[in-house]
């Protein structure tokens, strides 16, 4: 029996929230309480809400004309927009790492590295 309702998972979050079919992923991942950028308010004018599915294109419905022509070739690659991307089917997004968090990430990194050639 076909179910109305699918769960969306955001990685690196590791969050993820069931939503109806038809639900955008922007709003997917405002319920699910991660932060994709946007400045336009889902009508894909500023292209902040990239997003890549994995795979492409599996849980989302077909990209409109509009999404097709602002992404070109980065469609193959699994890119979409998340204020355009309805969901249809279960779901896995890898949403774009928040820069100050990934600054910090490297900087741990770094220093982990750094901790381990010395104690070597």
């Amino acid at each position: 029996m076909p179910t109305d309702r699918h769960t969306v998972s955001f990685n690196p979050d590791g969050k993820s929230v069931t939503v109806k079919a038809g639900t955008t992923l922007l709003t997917a991942a405002r319920a699910a309480g991660v932060r994709i950028p946007v400045r336009c308010e889902g009508k894909m004018g500023c292209l902040m809400c990239k997003v890549t599915l994995e795979p492409p294109q599996a849980g989302v419905l077909p990209p409109a004309e509009g999404e097709r022509r602002k992404l070109g070739g980065s469609l193959d690659a699994g890119t979409r927009l998340a204020c355009q991307a309805k969901v249809c089917g279960d779901v896995s997004v890898t949403t774009p790492e928040d820069p100050l968090k990934r600054a910090v990430r490297l900087q741990l990194e770094r220093q982990n590295q750094a901790d381990d050639d010395f104690w070597r």
